[in-house]
């Protein structure tokens, strides 16, 4: 009998498996997937190009905290993309966001203006000192928001801190002096946008926008990061430590419920009514799922109130492209580097801000919207080895904000439409891109549900408007039953520390 069982071999998962191994703890991975590594994997999902490999999840390596890869010695291929952003109009005017900050201040000063050139510096300034002052609560429980201000924030940038956490991306960036709309509606969608159910107004996305401003990692000057291989790189790496130190993982091992007696875990039973005894369970899993898991009686009627407030359903589309070759920007033809990195597409009315309103306003009402917001990424521009012999290249758009459920009508009847919208909007930057498209593999947030097993299709499981002890709590009512998913602290993301606190927890709970 395994000391411990893990519920699921996603990235957090498989780093608690990891870290309680290398303890000594003899531990067991179910995972319910024939494959390991949750949204955060590396598919060949093309009929027609079956050797072009694609992150269909995760697309991005970014918050993993650099003392998390050292303590689990992971020497991840990571790529830097620079320039990391791209921002291209319609016209003659872009940003292409690098390390070259004289190219960068030339483009802001000729297409935008001195104003906006400023209010960036300062803007990028507060988050770098914001994110070198919280950087240590990531590995390890969290404190209040107003608490962690006290102890870990500079005191003139504390204030700042609790209402960035509290409040609206529109309280935050309209601090910094921006004229141009179109410059802080970048900002708010890749930042304070992404993965979650709420837009300009909506209190908690500068919690998101703080959260995606925390890269820390080895050469990537504070932007999130290409992994060689695609992101299953990552999870497959911390696996290998993982059975490095002993952990056994088995796939197609479908957990479907936790044994409870008298308020203490017992262990798990599978699907094949295999039971697995453990005197501790750690679950990987979405906290609604894992909650179905337990029986009624076993957890107090509060507890399950108060973790089920939690639920919103996903709001995040993802296309997944096999191109047959590169676009062509109107506002950029040439080649200058524009197609590695994320690529805004943004509405180009004089009114950006509005437009962008109006498409969350119909995702709350259960419209597709005709322009949503769109993050674009050509990655094999990058990395290469993803590519198959016919120099395909794998693509993808990320929208932000689409209905889970659609009022009047099914994602099945509207998804083959919606895909042929969606690159039309590309082609209003790109012409002809439509064209160049062989394939595509679309995840809405029922797929997503049904494909990486994430409930409502929530690639956070939790929205990261919540932040530190606001999220899901790492220890249960349940004595033995342990969290370790991303709804946990710190956020939603490709980032281990949930796992790495969930470990500490647990080892702590049996005196290790």
């Amino acid at each position: 009998m395994p000391d411990v069982i893990v519920v699921g071999a996603g990235h957090n998962g498989l780093v608690t498996a990891a870290l309680l191994a290398r303890r000594g703890l003899s531990v067991t991975v179910l995972e319910d997937k024939d494959v390991i590594g949750g949204a955060c994997r590396t598919e060949y999902p093309f009929r027609t190009a079956p050797k072009l490999g694609v992150s269909t999840g995760a697309y991005l390596l970014g918050l993993m905290p650099p003392e998390l890869l050292r303590e689990l010695e992971l020497d991840l291929p990571l790529k830097r993309r620079d320039p990391h952003y791209f921002l291209p109009t319609t016209g003659k005017k872009y940003l292409l966001f690098g390390s070259d900050e004289r190219e960068l201040k030339r483009q802001f000063q000729e297409f935008f203006s001195q104003e906006d050139w400023e209010a960036n510096q300062a803007l990028n300034a507060e988050l770098a000192a914001l994110r070198d002052d919280i950087a240590p609560t990531w590995l390890m429980p969290p404190v209040s928001i107003e608490e962690t201000a006290e102890r870990f924030v500079r005191p003139a940038l504390r204030q700042h801190f609790v209402r960035l956490c509290r409040g609206t991306a529109r309280e935050y960036l309209e601090r910094f002096g921006f004229k141009s709309d179109l410059v802080k509606a970048m900002y708010a969608v890749t930042d304070a946008f992404s993965g979650l159910d709420g837009g300009y107004d909506t209190p908690g996305t500068g919690m998101n926008l703080l959260v995606h401003n925390m890269c820390r990692l080895p050469g990537s000057g504070g932007t999130w990061m290409i992994v060689g291989g695609g992101m299953g790189t990552v999870t497959q790496s911390i696996a290998n430590v993982a059975r490095k130190y002993g952990a056994q993982i088995r796939t197609g091992a479908k957990v479907t419920s936790v044994r409870v007696d008298r308020g203490v875990v017992k262990g798990v039973v599978l699907a094949n009514g295999e039971e697995v005894n453990a005197n501790v369970v750690v679950s990987n899993g979405d906290p609604f799922r894992t909650m179905k898991l337990v029986e009624q009686s076993a957890l107090p009627a509060d507890y399950r109130k108060k973790v089920e407030a939690m639920a919103v359903p996903g709001t995040t589309l993802k296309v997944n492209l096999c191109l047959k070759d590169l676009p062509r920007f109107t506002c950029l033809p040439e080649d200058r580097g524009q197609f590695g990195p994320t690529i805004h597409l943004l509405p180009q009315e004089d009114d950006v801000l509005g437009a962008l309103a109006r498409a969350y306003k119909d995702t709350q009402e259960g419209r597709l919207s005709e322009f949503p917001s769109i993050e674009w990424y050509i990655h094999t521009t990058v990395d290469p080895s993803l590519r198959d012999s016919e120099g395909h290249h794998n693509s993808a758009l990320f929208v932000e904000w689409v209905p889970h459920t659609l009022k009047g009508t099914t994602w099945e009847q509207e998804e083959s439409r919606y895909v042929k919208q969606l690159l039309s909007i590309c082609d209003r930057f790109a012409p002809g891109t439509s064209d160049l498209v062989q394939e595509t593999f679309v995840l809405t947030p029922r797929k997503i549900e049904e494909h990486f097993g994430i409930t409502g299709g929530h690639i956070h499981h939790v929205d990261n408007k919540r932040g530190f002890t606001d999220r899901l709590p790492y220890e249960t009512p349940v004595q033995g039953l342990y969290f370790c998913s991303a709804g946990c602290h710190p956020a939603g993301s490709v980032i281990g520390a949930a796992g790495h606190n969930a470990a500490g927890v647990v080892l702590q709970a049996l005196g290790r």
